[in-house]
């Protein structure tokens, strides 16, 4: 596993982002993305857990690197998520994101948060389709990602 690097003002891991996550990503072997962080009250949506967004918007982003580091420059157009636990804060949590298949110029990827007793909180699907013309260069990125 190797860490893929912070990334400006991203939402989830840019360090240059005062109110973003701040989760660290790692790139394991089989191009999967795996993140660990504790969520604070920062990301609350009821008293103690936290909000449905921020679990969303963790697994966008390991599913999303995920199709990246499989060599696509990709948007998501469509996102499943199901909030199976409530997810508390204060706890260290995983998040992993993994390609699942490419059905045309759709790509689809699943994602999964975890708590501490490795319990499925939170499952996700995306759809993603290519759109280098917004994203930029995928050629930098996955450099980023093998250094």
């Amino acid at each position: 596993m190797r860490a893929f690097p912070q990334h400006g003002m991203c939402f989830t891991c840019g360090d240059e982002n005062p109110r973003g996550i701040g989760i660290q990503w790692y790139i394991c072997e089989d191009k999967s993305i795996f993140g660990e962080i504790t969520l604070t009250e920062h990301q609350q949506g009821p008293p103690g857990h936290a909000h449905g967004g921020a679990s969303a918007a963790l697994l966008d982003e390991a599913m999303g690197l995920a199709v990246w580091m499989a060599g696509y420059a990709v948007v998501a157009v469509n996102l499943n998520v199901d909030f199976l636990r409530p997810v508390p804060l204060g706890v260290p949590i995983t998040i992993s994101g993994r390609v699942d298949r490419r059905d045309g110029r759709a790509i689809h990827a699943v994602g999964e948060i975890r708590l501490p007793d490795g319990t499925v909180a939170v499952a996700g699907r995306g759809v993603y389709v290519e759109a280098p013309h917004l994203v930029g260069n995928l050629k930098d990125a996955k450099q980023a990602g093998q250094e």
